[in-house]
C-alpha cells in the first residue's frame, strides 16, 4: 500500500509529526472503531498523540513511538481491506508486530482459513505464531504444540482434526489428555468413570461442539467416529487413519507420554499440546518436555513453540502470562546469582 506521509522533524529535539491517510471514510471508521477507541488504545500504548483530520490521522511525539504508530497503523489498515474487525487483541499484537518491524506481515493471517464452524464461521489464524504451527501441523505427521493458555493450541488443532476428517483424510478423531489436574484424585470425584473424566475433557467437548454442531457431534460419537477418552484407555491400541490430539501434555509422565506416540498407526496424525508452565505432576519430569528434547531433530515431527504474543483471549491474558514469565525469569536470575556466590570462596 502507497500511503503518502507528511513528515515534519523538530529540530533540537526527539520530538516527531507524521500523518496517514486512510484515504477514504470507510477506511477509517473500520480504523478508528466505535468513539474512536481503537486509536485511543493505540495512543496510550505508544504514549503518542493522534488527531483526525478529514480522513487523515496526525500522530505527535517521540520520534520512535510515532514510527511505530504510523507502521501499526498501516497494517491495520491492509486487515480493514481484508473486512476483518479490528479488536483490542488485534490492535496489541499489531503494535507488538510494529516494534518489530515485521507488521507487513499481518496480512498474512487474512489469506488460509483453517476451518468453518457448524455456523459458517471461518476459523483464520490470528498471529504469526498460530500460522506457524497450524502449517506445522499440515506438514508433519506429529506435532508438539507448546505454549501458555490463550494461544489456540488445542482450539485450531481440534479444527484441523474436522477439517481433515470433514475431507476424509481421516476416518477418526482421537482426543484424550491426561486425567491429572492441580493434584486431584479421580478417586475422590463423584459419579461413574466416565462421569469422572468428563470434566477434565470439557474444552475438547466444547470444540468439537462448536465445529460440527451438537447434532451432527452426537451422531459422530454415537457411531464412534469421535472418541474422546482419557489418557490410560490409549495403552494397548494402535490408531490408524486417525487424527490424534492429546491435549494437557505437561501432565504426562515420561512413559505415558511414549506410551502415547507409539499407539500412532499407518495414515494417522498426531498433535500434542500442553502449557509447561502448568505442570502437576508432583516432582516427576514432565513427559512433554522431555518428548520435545528429545524428538526436536526427529524427520516428520515439528516443536512449536507459542508466547505471550500468541495469546487471543482477553489482552488482559496476555499480560499475566508476561507478568508470570518476567516474574520466573527474574527467579532464575536470582537462583543463578545465588549459585554463583556460593561457589566464590570468601576471602580471609
Amino acid at each position: 500500500m502507497s500511503d503518502k506521509t507528511e513528515q515534519t522533524e523538530k529540530t533540537g529535539n526527539a520530538k516527531r509529526t507524521e500523518t496517514v491517510d486512510a484515504k477514504s471514510l470507510d477506511r477509517l471508521s473500520g480504523l478508528l472503531g466505535a468513539f474512536d477507541e481503537n486509536l485511543n488504545f493505540l495512543t496510550r500504548a505508544l504514549g503518542v498523540d493522534a488527531y483526525v483530520e478529514g480522513v487523515k490521522i496526525r500522530f505527535s511525539g517521540a520520534s520512535e513511538q510515532v514510527s511505530t504508530a504510523v507502521r501499526a497503523i498501516r497494517a491495520l489498515l491492509t486487515v480493514v481491506d481484508a473486512g476483518e474487525e479490528i479488536g483490542e487483541s488485534r490492535l496489541l499484537y499489531c503494535i507488538e508486530l510494529a516494534k518489530e518491524g515485521k507488521e507487513e506481515q499481518i496480512s498474512s493471517l487474512g489469506e488460509g482459513v483453517v476451518a468453518v464452524t457448524a455456523r459458517g464461521k471461518q476459523i483464520k489464524c490470528k498471529t504469526l505464531g498460530q500460522k506457524q504451527y497450524v502449517e506445522a501441523i499440515k506438514k508433519n505427521s506429529v506435532t508438539f504444540g507448546v505454549g501458555p493458555a490463550g494461544t489456540g493450541k488445542t482450539y485450531l488443532a481440534v479444527c484441523l482434526a474436522v477439517a481433515a476428517f470433514k475431507s476424509k483424510q481421516v476416518e477418526k478423531i482421537v482426543l484424550t489428555r491426561p486425567a491429572v489436574e492441580a493434584g486431584e484424585k479421580l478417586g475422590f470425584l463423584p459419579g461413574d468413570l466416565q462421569e469422572k473424566v468428563d470434566p477434565y475433557l470439557r474444552p475438547l467437548y466444547d470444540a468439537l461442539q462448536e465445529m460440527l454442531g451438537l447434532e451432527t457431534y452426537a451422531k459422530l460419537m454415537e457411531r464412534g467416529a469421535i472418541e474422546v477418552a482419557p489418557l490410560a484407555y490409549m495403552r494397548g491400541r494402535t490408531l490408524s487413519n486417525a487424527f490424534i490430539i492429546l491435549d494437557e501434555a505437561q501432565n504426562t509422565t515420561r512413559e505415558q507420554m511414549k506410551m502415547f506416540l507409539t499407539r500412532m498407526g499407518e495414515g494417522s496424525k498426531t498433535v500434542v499440546t500442553g502449557d509447561i508452565t502448568q505442570i502437576d505432576l508432583d516432582g516427576k519430569e514432565s513427559g512433554l518436555l522431555h518428548a520435545t528434547k528429545v524428538l526436536g531433530g526427529v524427520e516428520g515431527i515439528s516443536v512449536c513453540r507459542l508466547t505471550a504474543k500468541d495469546v487471543v483471549r482477553h489482552p488482559l491474558v496476555m499480560r499475566i502470562v508476561r507478568a508470570y514469565e518476567q516474574a520466573a525469569e527474574k527467579e532464575k536470575s536470582q537462583e543463578t546469582e545465588e549459585k554463583a556466590a556460593r561457589k566464590t570462596p570468601r576471602k580471609e
